[in-house]
C-alpha cells in the first residue's frame, strides 16, 4: 500500500471519531516471528525497532497525545544474559540513531520503570534523549524500561506511607486521583487504549492501575509487522465501541445530548 492510501485511511480515521489520547502498547512476538524465518531472537527485535518507529509516526500524525510502549519488563532481566546484553546494545544503538528525527517531529522522549536496574550506558544515552526533547509539545513518546506494574504500586504505596508519616500528606487526603500522582505516568492521561500483539491473552504486570478503563485490543500479529495499517484497525475498532465508565447506554446517549 503507497503513502497516498495510508494518508486516505489516517484521514478517515480522524473523522470517523475521537482518536485516543493515550495509548499503550504490550509489544510482543519478535522472537517469534524470527523464529518463524529461522533467524535469531535479535533479528525479531530489530525489526521490531521499524515498527516502533513508524507507529511512533502515524500516532504524532493522528494527534495521539501519548504513546507508551512496553519495551523493557522487570521479568525480562531473566532472559539469556547475551540477549540481554543485545537488547540493551540495541536500546542504546537505536536511541542515538532516532533522537534527532523525534527531535525534528517535536516529539517528546520519556522514560519510566526502575531505571537504576539499566546498564550506565543505556541509561545515558537514553537520559540525553530526553533531555533534547524535553521542551517539545507534540507527541509524547513513553518508554517503559525495567518495568512492573506491581512494583510501580508498591514503589508509590511506600512513598505515601513515608508522606503520611512526615505530615506532608494526611491519611483522608488519599484519593485515587492523588494515588494516579505518585505514580510514573503522573503527567500524562490514563491510556483509553491497550493494545496488545501476537495474540497473547495477559496484561503481562503492564500498568494495571492506570488501564482500569481501557479499552482492549488484542491482535495476532506479531509485532515486526505491526505497522500502520494494523494500528488503523485498532484505533477503528477502539471508536465503534462504547466506553460507558459503570453507566448505561441510556445515561450515555442522555449525556452526550446534553453536550
Amino acid at each position: 500500500m503507497n503513502n497516498s492510501d495510508i494518508d486516505k485511511k489516517r484521514n478517515a480515521i480522524i473523522s470517523h471519531g475521537a482518536v485516543p489520547e493515550h495509548i499503550a502498547i504490550i509489544m510482543d512476538g519478535n522472537g517469534r516471528w524470527a523464529k518463524k524465518r529461522g533467524k535469531n531472537r535479535l533479528f525479531g527485535h530489530k525489526e521490531g525497532i521499524n515498527s516502533v518507529r513508524e507507529i511512533t509516526r502515524e500516532c504524532g500524525a493522528l494527534g495521539v497525545k501519548a504513546l507508551t510502549l512496553y519495551t523493557f519488563s522487570v521479568e525480562n532481566w531473566s532472559r539469556p544474559i547475551q540477549e540481554v546484553s543485545a537488547l540493551m546494545t540495541l536500546l542504546l544503538s537505536t536511541i542515538r540513531k532516532e533522537i534527532n528525527e523525534l527531535h525534528k517531529n517535536n516529539v517528546k522522549l520519556t522514560i519510566m520503570g526502575h531505571l537504576g536496574d539499566l546498564p550506565e550506558k543505556s541509561l545515558k544515552g537514553l537520559q540525553n534523549g530526553v533531555e533534547v526533547t524535553k521542551n517539545n509539545t507534540g507527541l509524547n513518546l513513553n518508554l517503559a524500561l525495567s518495568y512492573g506494574s506491581r512494583q510501580e504500586i508498591l514503589n508509590a504505596t511506600k512513598v505515601i506511607a513515608r508522606d503520611v508519616k512526615r505530615g506532608s500528606l494526611k491519611e483522608e487526603d488519599i484519593t485515587a486521583e492523588v494515588f494516579s500522582n505518585y505514580l510514573y505516568t503522573k503527567n500524562m492521561p490514563d491510556p483509553d487504549l491497550l493494545i496488545r500483539t501476537s495474540g497473547e491473552l495477559r496484561l503481562s504486570n503492564f500498568l494495571l492501575w492506570q488501564i482500569a478503563y481501557a479499552e482492549l485490543y488484542v491482535t495476532s500479529v506479531f509485532w515486526p509487522d505491526f505497522r500502520a495499517l494494523e494500528l488503523f484497525k485498532a484505533i477503528s475498532d477502539y471508536q465503534r465501541r462504547e466506553r460507558r465508565f459503570g453507566l448505561t447506554s441510556e445515561q450515555i446517549h442522555k449525556k452526550n445530548k446534553g453536550k
